[in-house]
């Protein structure tokens, strides 16, 4: 490369980071959180979200008392409301004051998560250590598809609690003069690819548990990028209220990969 294209990579490395910085440090973002309450058939309430709220065969249940209310999708809602069933790992955002709760479903049950803009863990962040963008951490790659999806069950940071997510494929690429292989599930754009990784900085300069990358979507012959200098860290690396998957088997890379984001602050 020459050194206006390295210029060039860093510049692009610096506008996405300060973005994904933005977005992790917004005011209902995953740093706002205050709790994670894991609901049951005993309606119960709690300090930082109004209601009491329930979980049964029917789904969510919340009963407002006088005075207390919930906007959800723009209407108010008071009293007693059902929010349904919700699908594993989908959810619903109600708002109060100036701040959110998310209900969610996390491995057949029901979760609160409130989050306040007035969290200490999101009012005292002050961002996240990365190693320098380097291009020869940008690898190219090959993804090779199944012929079809494959359930592929992962833990999680929180004991007891599993993950399935539908594997799509592998991405194949070189590091050095050894090939290694990635397990790849869907990302959130249309065709894109996400990883979850360790590798042998975990620990020691990034976050043990795992790390995730976002891969654009292949080309016609299957050729992808893959660009360690945007792996970042998950939400369970800051917060002890979150559910984050690990990466499944065969996902630990036997190199150092020095590059993307470190253990936060």
């Amino acid at each position: 490369m020459t050194v206006v294209d390295i210029e060039t990579f860093a510049e692009e490395w610096a506008a996405w980071h300060e973005a994904h910085e933005k977005r992790r440090a917004s005011a209902h973002g995953f740093l706002a959180i205050t709790s994670m309450r894991w609901l049951d058939e005993e309606p119960e309430t709690y300090d930082d979200v109004p209601g009491a709220w329930s979980s049964g065969p029917d789904g969510v249940v919340v009963s407002l008392a006088p005075g207390e209310s919930l906007v959800v999708n723009g209407a108010e809602i008071t009293g007693r409301h059902s929010f349904g069933v919700i699908d594993e790992r989908g959810g619903i955002t109600a708002a109060f004051g100036d701040a959110v709760v998310e209900i969610a479903r996390r491995g057949d049950s029901d979760i609160l998560r409130p989050r306040h803009p007035d969290n200490p863990v999101l009012t005292g962040y002050r961002g996240t250590e990365a190693y320098a963008p380097d291009p020869s951490w940008a690898v190219p790659g090959r993804f090779v598809a199944y012929e079809s999806p494959v359930p592929t069950t992962v833990g999680s940071v929180v004991d007891g609690l599993e993950h399935v997510y539908e594997a799509v494929g592998e991405i194949e690429f070189t590091v050095g003069d050894a090939t290694h292989s990635l397990t790849a599930f869907p990302g959130s754009a249309p065709g894109s690819l996400h990883v979850l990784f360790v590798d042998e900085t975990s620990g020691r300069t990034t976050y043990a548990a795992n790390r995730s990358l976002s891969v654009e979507a292949p080309d016609g012959a299957g050729n992808v990028l893959v660009d360690f200098n945007r792996a970042t860290n998950l939400p369970c690396a800051y917060t002890d209220h979150a559910t984050c998957p690990l990466p499944p088997a065969g996902n630990r890379l036997p190199v150092a990969v020095e590059a993307g984001e470190k253990i936060p602050f």
